[in-house]
């Protein structure tokens, strides 16, 4: 009697916990423009690498549209950056939680001219501030920017977050901002996954996955052994035809629940595991986007819930299980999706590993090869994963040998440290070897230090890696130069082939003028710094990531 009293009192404390945490949601957040909402991409989306961290609200296809504070509270960070977000501001509110309101064209006066004094100061574009509590405060509807198309955007529109204050927790905003979107549709399934546990199970005779279309499931899949599931999903809302992420998943056999996912918050370090909920493989393949109903031993993610087989179903009869997908929005729009897995007792072959070695995703495992090294975290991994690494001799003029590190498509959940020996040591200054990672004919830059004839760098992706040379400097070609006297309206298209841009500044009459780097464009960002009509001098420099530099002088 004892033990159930104490079972109802800690169910009676976890309720009101619950409750408490959720009284803060209580607080009331006004939209952030003065126009119907609607959105481009919702909470939990899933994206390469991460899930979609907040709302994107469509601006019309255009940009300038004043952005309102959704809340009072008071600066306490801005950032201007090239890629991301662009240009974001975040705003500090008494309820423990932070919006941030990013990709936008500009901020409030009094904070824009804060960016552009330090960026001056510092003759820099890029810039993290973090001003200090309550220099810039803000009431609940006042303007703190106009929404643009900054940073990584493919279009113009306003990416809102809600973090929770200290922690930088990603919440979902949709419970803040249901009252202005109208969504009566429910989610749509597309395709279904059945994927044999190694050495456990088989599908239709078979030891690999088996991917469905919806319609080719009317007749049952036999099965036996251990196997789990998956499903590709999109939801859909209201005077839009964009397409969203599901909110909830969750999976039934036989009336009990083996799966359930809600994307309702997910922390910083969670992000990358997107990697283990999705088929990756199959979204590196086919770019076929897969939600798997099964928790890997190493998925950390807060949003999975399973029962004691970690969604994993044993088909051990020969009779019929009957599986159930219910798929659901924000708004309780529902759909559910039915399909029959038959028992059938057959031979399920041994398992025999295919790669050199094993590393297990509960310790840090180290590959060793000669002029190489490769340290994986524990923690890196998500499920013990067999690895293969093969060597080859590109030429005897290379900078090293090149390392085929292959895993399969297999993900790293952060950086791991990796150095690979320098043959060549004296043909360059050291400073002008990088680590370059090899995908077919092309290649990409992941940088690196030299040190004592290594060149160690962090990378979190399994594949090919050698060291590279780059002396070239930079490509940098003026932009309807003739028009510069008239118009003010400088810009340079800046390149570099081997490892990308790394710094750039640009200086009229002797004087730093900003510029920023948007889509390959070095663009001027105060035009009324220059006066138009009369003669100017201009020195523009641009560095690459090994140091090489371009310097041009021009007059207009």
């Amino acid at each position: 009697m004892l033990m159930i009293d104490l079972r109802k009192f800690f169910l009676l404390l976890v309720c009101m916990v619950s409750l408490v945490s959720r009284a803060g949601d209580t607080i009331k957040y006004c939209t952030p423009f003065d126009f119907p909402l609607l959105l481009s991409a919702n909470f939990g989306e899933l994206r390469p690498n991460h899930f979609h961290n907040g709302l994107d609200f469509k601006t019309k296809g255009t940009v300038g549209h004043p952005v309102r504070c959704i809340a009072d509270g008071y600066v306490s960070r801005v950032a201007v950056q090239h890629g991301g977000y662009g240009q974001a501001i975040y705003i500090t509110h008494p309820d423990g939680h932070t919006s941030v309101y990013g990709h936008v064209l500009s901020f409030a006066p009094e904070v824009e001219k804060y960016v552009r004094d330090y960026q001056y100061a510092n003759e820099t574009f890029v810039c993290y501030l973090y001003p200090e509590p309550g220099r810039f405060k803000f009431k609940k509807g006042d303007i703190i920017a106009l929404s643009g198309n900054e940073g990584a955007s493919a279009g113009p529109h306003l990416h809102i977050e809600i973090r929770k204050t200290g922690t930088d927790e990603y919440l979902d905003p949709m419970p803040y901002f249901k009252k202005y979107i109208k969504d009566t549709k429910a989610p749509q399934a597309s395709l279904i996954g059945l994927y044999p546990v190694k050495g456990k199970g088989v599908i239709d005779g078979s030891t690999n996955k088996k991917i469905y279309t919806l319609a080719s499931l009317k007749s049952p899949v036999q099965a036996w052994g251990q196997i789990y599931a998956a499903i590709g999903a999109k939801d859909y809302m209201d005077g839009t035809t964009n397409f969203y992420g599901v909110h909830s998943v969750t999976l039934y056999v036989d009336s009990v629940m083996v799966f359930r996912s809600v994307t309702d918050s997910v922390l910083p370090d969670e992000n990358r595991m997107i990697n283990t909920f999705t088929d990756y493989d199959e979204l590196v393949r086919t770019r076929r986007l897969l939600m798997r109903s099964y928790k890997s031993p190493g998925n950390l993610l807060r949003l999975h819930h399973t029962g004691p087989g970690n969604g994993v179903i044993t088909i051990d009869s020969e009779r019929d299980y009957k599986f159930v997908y219910v798929l659901e929005d924000n708004f309780g729009n529902k759909s559910t999706y039915r399909f029959t897995v038959r028992g059938k007792k057959q031979h399920i072959p041994e398992y025999h590993m295919k790669g050199e070695e094993l590393l297990p995703y509960n310790r840090t495992a180290i590959l060793q090869r000669p002029g190489m090294e490769f340290i994986i975290p524990k923690g890196m991994l998500y499920d013990d994963t067999e690895v293969t690494v093969r060597i080859s001799d590109l030429d005897t003029m290379s900078v090293s040998l090149e390392y085929d590190i292959d895993a399969g498509n297999t993900p790293l959940h952060g950086y791991c440290p990796l150095a690979i020996g320098v043959r060549k040591l004296n043909t360059v200054s050291p400073d002008k070897y990088y680590v370059r990672q090899i995908d077919g004919k092309r290649s990409y830059y992941v940088g690196g230090e030299y040190d004592n004839g290594w060149m160690r760098a962090n990378v979190r992706n399994f594949g090919k890696y050698s060291v590279a040379v780059d002396t070239v400097p930079p490509s940098v070609v003026p932009v309807d130069k003739a028009k510069w006297r008239s118009t003010s309206n400088i810009r340079f298209k800046v390149s570099d082939r081997h490892t990308g841009i790394g710094t750039y500044k640009v200086y009229i009459d002797g004087k730093f003028v900003l510029f920023g780097l948007k889509k390959g464009i070095l663009v001027i960002q105060d035009k009324e710094k220059v006066r138009r009509g009369v003669p100017h001098k201009l020195e523009v420099i641009v560095t690459d990531n090994c140091g090489n530099e371009t310097r041009k002088q021009l007059s207009f």
